[in-house]
């Protein structure tokens, strides 16, 4: 019974990263190999929240409907988790990843404390990788600008935060626990899984969001919360996506 329920896990995990993350990482993967072989990586460029319409309303009706869907894998991950709970495991899945408003003072001084941790070091670390010649241009923001732009990018940030903490911190640590894998372990999995999915953009931001798993993986563990974690990830997304919208050309960049 034991074993048919570990079995159970698995396929359940592998159908949400196949669905998500797991398979951006694939395709990420290739990219890289891509723009490996095309030029060097330093002459490569990655941009972030791409248009896809040059007609305004279009683009703004592909970009939300992109927002909705990248949130489906999420939903699927709560509803797993509310199977066990009718299996007899409480509290809600909600609860047991901490992603709900139950302390909303302290989750935001936490996440506005580790963006901060996080945000410097990830400069730092993306100017020695384009000085290194092994992290591509990364362009935070491709949108043209309309009424709708800011907010669609603010959208867009904390869609990147809820589907990267909820499914590779929370449900993947609670996973990995029933499979019998060691904390450690875990969250070095769980961190290589964040790098991976980044390789489109170069080596160095593979090793930066893996040195975030690894803070982040470690965090969760102590709180057993990804609210921190989520309100983190948005400020870092949105100073990225927004400042870059409204300020890149000014400052030359773009």
């Amino acid at each position: 019974m034991l074993l048919a329920s570990t079995r159970r896990l698995r396929a359940e995990v592998l159908i949400v990263l196949g669905l998500s993350l797991g398979q951006s990482a694939v395709y990420s993967v290739v990219q890289l190999l891509d723009k490996m072989t095309r030029a060097p990586l330093a002459q490569g460029t990655s941009t972030l929240n791409q248009s896809q319409s040059p007609r305004e309303y279009f683009d703004l009706t592909y970009q939300l409907l992109d927002i909705a869907f990248a949130l489906v894998p999420v939903v699927l991950v709560f509803y797993f988790l509310a199977v066990d709970r009718r299996s007899g495991e409480s509290p809600s899945g909600f609860a047991r990843l901490g992603f709900n408003f139950a302390r909303p003072g302290r989750d935001a001084l936490q996440g506005l404390g580790l963006a901060a941790l996080i945000g410097i070091p990830s400069l730092a670390l993306y100017a020695v990788g384009r000085a290194l010649g092994i992290t591509t241009a990364i362009i935070p923001s491709g949108l043209d600008t309309y009424w709708w732009t800011v907010p669609v990018l603010i959208l867009s940030a904390v869609r990147h935060a809820i589907v990267e903490e909820v499914i590779v911190v929370g449900y993947l640590l609670d996973r990995f626990a029933k499979f019998g894998w060691s904390t450690p372990l875990a969250i070095v999995l769980s961190s290589l899984l964040r790098g991976s999915y980044h390789l489109y953009q170069g080596f160095g931001p593979f090793i930066g969001n893996m040195v975030m798993g690894l803070v982040f993986g470690w965090i969760y563990t102590r709180t057993k919360r990804v609210m921190p974690l989520v309100v983190a990830h948005s400020l870092l997304d949105i100073v990225a996506f927004v400042g870059f919208s409204v300020f890149g050309k000014a400052i030359g960049l773009g």
